[in-house]
């Protein structure tokens, strides 16, 4: 059986978003879970030049994206970078954390290898959203931590979830993948959603003054694997 492409699978899905009677209003869709491509464009960076896909989905209201380059082809070992929205990190240079630098790291990563993904997944503050990351902020000014801060506002230490991101991974036909991930909790997420982490590559950059504090509470009480005195002289 062919393979279809990524090229084929985004017409097909456009065409068929054109004539769905929800069209782009997917809470109303009765499907368990229903991922659809929703537009595609050519994608130059500074980082590299890459193609943008933009996804709509009936589970949580919010718009994913890939950042692809190349061909997944036979949709094995795909570099992958799932990434979790930092507004004030990613486009706003915060110091507070290690978003930005390691969302522009990995772009880099992924076009200096010619293959592989970017999912850019909208979940704002752990998946608390913006608002509550800033009211988090606050929190953390008066000496609380990332971890008790999110449960101090309501929320789980972490509320992500990766259904969403497993079901546009496997759209586009994505069946294992090489994950640039610190955190092991992400690839258990992403195995028991049916997507194969035949790696985990690790992804750590050096902390500095600002973000040292937000990074030892990762290592320490969220279990991610870090090395902070990498970096250090």
């Amino acid at each position: 059986m062919d393979i279809p492409s990524v090229e084929q699978i985004i017409k097909e899905d456009v065409e068929f978003l054109r004539h769905c009677p929800n069209k782009d209003h997917c809470a109303a869709c009765e499907e368990s879970v229903c991922v659809m491509v929703a537009s595609v464009a050519d994608f130059p960076t500074a980082y590299g030049h890459f193609t943008i896909v933009g996804f709509v989905n009936n589970k949580d209201n919010k718009d994913h994206i890939m950042i692809i380059k190349g061909d997944t082809g036979d949709g094995e070992n795909v570099l992958l970078r799932i990434h979790s929205a930092c507004l004030t990190g990613d486009a706003l240079g915060s110091l507070r954390c290690d978003c930005g630098p390691q969302l522009h790291h990995a772009l880099e990563r992924i076009e200096k290898e010619g293959r592989g993904v970017v999912l850019y997944h909208q979940a704002e503050g752990r998946g608390i959203g913006l608002v509550n990351k800033l009211r988090a902020y606050a929190l953390q000014d008066a000496g609380y931590d990332t971890y008790d801060a999110n449960v101090m506002l309501g929320f789980p230490p972490d509320a992500r979830d990766y259904e969403i991101p497993a079901a546009m991974l496997r759209k586009i036909g994505v069946k294992s993948v090489r994950l640039l991930t610190n955190n092991p909790e992400k690839v258990a997420e992403l195995e028991l959603y049916g997507i194969q982490v035949s790696e985990r590559v690790p992804h750590e950059l050096p902390p500095h003054a600002h973000d040292r504090e937000y990074l030892k509470t990762k290592k320490e009480r969220f279990g991610h694997l870090l090395d902070l005195d990498h970096g250090r002289e």
